[in-house]
């Protein structure tokens, strides 16, 4: 098969990067705005530490650390607690949930685990 001259695999990576750290960021937000407000936090506690820490972490993982993935600030660390995260998502917040439940974690979580691999390519502000 012909392979197109013109085509850098590090577009591919650029894109994924890109998107997946974006529509993240999403889930981030709105976990922000859970752990900034006066309600009380209602979030699962999976590490037995309490609600609200349970939160912070998984605020961190998806608004910190995919914003670093979208901009390609040290990529292979960035996605490393979003892996965590999402293993906890599609394991245990998601464990006995059809997989149609689960399955928009498993996305993220090979999406990332790719990443892990590449590295942010070369459209990345720091390389890793």
């Amino acid at each position: 098969m012909k392979q197109l001259k013109f085509v850098d695999p590090m577009i591919g990576i650029f894109i994924l990067r890109v998107v997946s750290g974006s529509f993240m960021l999403t889930h981030g937000y709105m976990k922000l705005n859970m752990l900034l407000s006066d309600q009380p936090v209602q979030f699962l506690d999976f590490l037995g530490l309490g609600a609200t820490f349970s939160l912070a972490l998984a605020t961190f993982a998806e608004f910190l650390c995919a914003l670093l993935v979208v901009l390609g600030i040290k990529t292979r660390l960035a996605v490393l607690p979003l892996i965590f995260t999402m293993l906890v998502a599609a394991f245990i917040a998601h464990g006995a949930d059809p997989f149609a439940k689960k399955e928009m974690a498993l996305l993220y979580l090979t999406i990332y685990t790719a990443l892990f691999f590449t590295g942010g390519g070369k459209l990345s502000l720091v390389k890793d």
